[in-house]
């Protein structure tokens, strides 16, 4: 009777019904509880945190192309200014196959020549283009002001040869001149170069133009008709150097505007 009542007071299964135990496994529960709730703030918040930069990111890209649009005018000028180069390009293409003669012959050698003169004074002037524009190559003179002009001359000595003095070829002269003015000037409200860039290499291309068609018919001409070895030499130069700018175009002209 006295081991029964011991038992009772004394039970083996105390760890149950101790009061310390349920306070220690509340006291538990409760931390991890607040830890958990602590967790899943920290996690919501860098959630939170990355969308925001993300979101940001977004907008600071969109907000610099805005930017980048804004500053090179935008609309059909920007569109234009794109396909100048090859609106250019197809007159040249043009008069050359017009002509087929050695003039033509020659004048590929020297709008190739007149390329490269520019890429030489780009790199001995060393002038930045507007701050505008995200270019860092050097923009004085600018190449395309200083080709177009090249071709647009070429063009007006062509068609004064074959139409001499009259209104036709004053009017089309006139009317090449004004589309080669208005194509320069599109690098200008395009903010890829300054006025003076633009004037510069149309000065040079339109002298180069002149010295290299005046070269031809005062040096050149009487030789190359009288002379096959002539012929032959000067059509495999002007071959190899239309293959050679052509390359160029390929690699660059897709990537960006010079």
């Amino acid at each position: 009777m006295a081991a029964s009542s011991l038992l009772l007071h004394h039970p083996t299964c105390n760890f149950y019904f101790d009061p310390s135990y349920y306070y220690k496994r509340s006291k538990i529960s409760t931390r991890f509880r607040r830890y958990s709730s602590i967790m899943t703030g920290l996690v919501k918040r860098f959630a939170c945190r990355d969308g925001d930069e993300q979101i940001g990111a977004v907008e600071q890209e969109s907000l610099t192309k805005g930017n980048e649009l804004v500053a090179g005018g935008g609309g059909i000028e920007a569109i234009l200014n794109h396909l100048s180069k090859w609106l250019v390009s197809g007159l040249f293409a043009s008069i050359i196959l017009l002509r087929h003669d050695g003039a033509a012959l020659w004048a590929i050698i020297g709008s190739v020549s007149n390329s490269a003169l520019s890429i030489v004074l780009k790199r001995l002037l060393n002038q930045e283009r507007p701050d505008a524009t995200s270019r860092t190559d050097p923009g004085m003179p600018s190449t395309h002001a200083q080709s177009i002009s090249f071709i647009s001359v070429f063009a007006v000595l062509s068609v004064m040869e074959w139409l001499g003095t009259s209104k036709v070829s004053l009017f089309l002269s006139g009317f090449i001149l004004a589309l080669g003015s208005y194509f320069i000037r599109l690098r200008v409200s395009q903010k890829l170069h300054t006025s003076s860039q633009v004037v510069v290499g149309a000065i040079v291309g339109s002298i180069f133009c002149i010295s290299w068609y005046t070269t031809w018919n005062m040096l050149l001409l009487e030789a190359f008709e009288s002379s096959l070895l002539l012929q032959i030499s000067l059509f495999l130069v002007a071959a190899l150097t239309a293959l050679a700018f052509a390359v160029h175009v390929v690699l660059n002209w897709f990537k960006d505007d010079k």
